[in-house]
């Protein structure tokens, strides 16, 4: 349990959605997209740490067709490589160039992390990219709006060069004026870690 926030941290063995099944309803559908999960969760056994297995993100008509998953893990996303480069690039989009994120030299000497970490908010930011990796609405979306946030945290940072990815759970659906307004858990976390680098309530309006 993370004490920053709450938030259940243990190693979690991968398992599928009973909802992701081989036997899609509603037209849904599923691509060929590819995760890697934790090798030393009991699933396997051996040298490596992670393996790979088929996973795709839910594929649904409409946002209506949602509302199924509530209160189930929608997906896990797949692994992104937080590079320097996109760190130094958010730093200068931002204007947030505090050494601990573009300084390696100084970082490997004077910070507790050893090397340069992410923002937070760089983190953060990847939801969206995160949503698109585990669920793709098909029809019925004018555009996607991201409304807001209910809670943020970041329990863990991420270092440079770190792997990470998200496990995203539907919390609530419900109607609103000209849309269906999803909330999400999102829990981000990097290969290896202990605790998630970032957890997080998202609010997503789908307008029609």
């Amino acid at each position: 349990m993370c004490g920053l926030c709450d938030w259940r941290t243990d190693r979690m063995k991968y398992t599928r959605n009973p909802s992701r099944n081989g036997s899609l309803e509603n037209g849904e559908s599923r691509g060929n997209k590819r995760i890697r999960i934790d090798a030393n969760s009991g699933l396997t056994r051996g040298q490596a740490s992670f393996v790979e297995v088929n996973v795709a993100p839910v594929v649904v008509d409409s946002p209506q067709s949602l509302k199924k998953y509530v209160g189930n893990e929608i997906g896990v996303s797949e692994w992104l490589t937080v590079t320097q480069e996109r760190i130094t690039q958010f730093a200068e989009a931002t204007e947030d160039r505090q050494w601990i994120h573009i300084d390696g030299e100084r970082a490997e000497k004077e910070s507790p992390f050893g090397t340069t970490i992410a923002h937070g908010f760089l983190t953060l930011s990847l939801i969206s990219r995160f949503l698109k990796d585990v669920m793709q609405v098909r029809t019925g979306v004018g555009m996607a709006i991201n409304y807001g946030l209910n809670r943020v945290r970041f329990p863990a940072p991420v270092r440079s060069g770190s792997r990470i990815r998200a496990r995203v759970i539907l919390l609530s659906l419900k109607e609103v004026s000209g849309a269906h307004e999803a909330a999400f858990s999102v829990t981000v976390e990097t290969e290896g870690g202990e605790k998630p680098c970032c957890v997080a309530e998202s609010i997503v309006r789908y307008y029609r």
